[in-house]
């Protein structure tokens, strides 16, 4: 398929509630991670969007990328067979227009131009590998309304599988968002299990990690000035990853995960940190056998319970604003507001920060 536009099938509003009978034209999203391949299927409504169809499969594409510096073939194979699940769902939707980006494990692996091929040849997906700064961009660009929250500053972190993005971003009463700066840390939670293991660190060499992350962020805080307006209670922060969202799952003593309960809570710090004692104290298998965790997320758990911890420490807000939002809803706001939808209120301001246009004409194959 071209960049912006989808097949005819054959015969939440942004909170998510799946409608399955809505045969409006759709708008798809497709965010492949170094961990996983998710999908959103929505329609323009009057709250925004509504969402009509969701998949997300664990893919471990990154698996080994860091170590080898090229994708392994079982990943690739699992990777290629969870695309054409979500080729097939939009066959079955009205789906007009589609943006399918790539991260971190794709911009890091050799062969990735072959990867692309492969995927459009088998799967008629076009696949946008993007950059960090376009990366921070949509993930701050889906967090919409969880960034009005009368702070003047927000800081938004995505940990993910091979790197983890930061973002400082500027909230004003009544405006749009403006992002500021961000820094992307060359790891995640794949790439420090690879590094490592699984299982609970030495006290020494957990503290040795935690101020590797900590060099990382020092100059960021230095040059923006974060810690002085978090001193002056002007900082609201907002975690997207999977880590923080299982973390909310956990809070709320969840049996198993729904995200419109984990979606916008807010969690302190103190909790925080006695829900990552009870995880440091379980073994890895008792961690994939935690219904809010599972096999695709048990063994990642404690290497983004070591950088949200290091960004704890590095910036005391105090709490945790959880969003299970990100990539996925920024692409389908920008898709919507590029065809005139206007019921998300201004477009993010980005200002200097990112080279690519908000909204490209060239992604309706034009």
């Amino acid at each position: 398929m071209k960049p912006g536009s989808a097949r005819k099938p054959r015969a939440g509003r942004h909170g998510r509630k799946f409608r399955f009978v809505d045969q409006r034209d759709a708008y798809a999203a497709i965010d492949l991670g170094t961990n996983s391949c998710r999908m959103l299927i929505a329609v323009p409504d009057e709250a925004g969007f509504n969402v009509v169809d969701g998949y997300s499969r664990v893919v471990r594409l990154g698996e080994r990328v860091s170590e080898t510096g090229k994708f392994q073939r079982a990943a690739v194979g699992r990777t290629i067979s969870a695309l054409k699940h979500c080729a097939e769902r939009m066959e079955a939707r009205n789906v007009i227009k589609v943006r399918a980006v790539a991260t971190e494990a794709c911009r890091r692996a050799s062969d990735a131009d072959a990867f692309i091929s492969q995927v459009y040849d088998e799967t008629g997906l076009t696949l946008e590998i993007i950059g960090s700064n376009e990366e921070a961009a949509l993930t701050v660009a889906g967090c919409g309304d969880l960034l009005t929250s009368g702070y003047s500053n927000a800081l938004v972190f995505d940990i993910g599988g091979g790197s983890t993005e930061i973002i400082w971003v500027e909230t004003p009463r009544g405006g749009s968002a403006r992002l500021l700066d961000m820094i992307s840390l060359p790891f995640g939670v794949v790439t420090l299990r690879d590094e490592y293991g699984p299982e609970a660190l030495p006290t020494d060499v957990f503290h040795e990690l935690l101020r590797r992350i900590d060099d990382e962020l020092e100059p960021f805080d230095r040059r923006n000035r974060i810690s002085e307006a978090i001193a002056a209670n002007a900082v609201r922060m907002v975690g997207t990853s999977g880590t923080v969202t299982t973390l909310g799952a956990m809070y709320l003593e969840l049996p198993r995960y729904r995200r419109n309960r984990v979606d916008g809570l807010e969690i302190r710090f103190d909790s925080i940190r006695h829900l990552g004692g009870r995880l440091a104290a379980m073994s890895c298998e008792e961690r994939v056998a935690h219904p809010c965790l599972g096999q695709g997320r048990g063994d990642l758990m404690l290497m983004g319970l070591a950088l949200l911890r290091a960004i704890c420490e590095r910036w005391p807000v105090g709490k945790l604003g959880v969003a299970d939002r990100g990539i996925r809803e920024g692409i389908l706001a920008e898709l919507m507001l590029a065809d005139g939808h206007d019921r998300f209120g201004p477009a993010l301001d980005r200002g200097e920060f990112c080279a690519i246009p908000l909204l490209r004409e060239n992604r309706n194959g034009g």
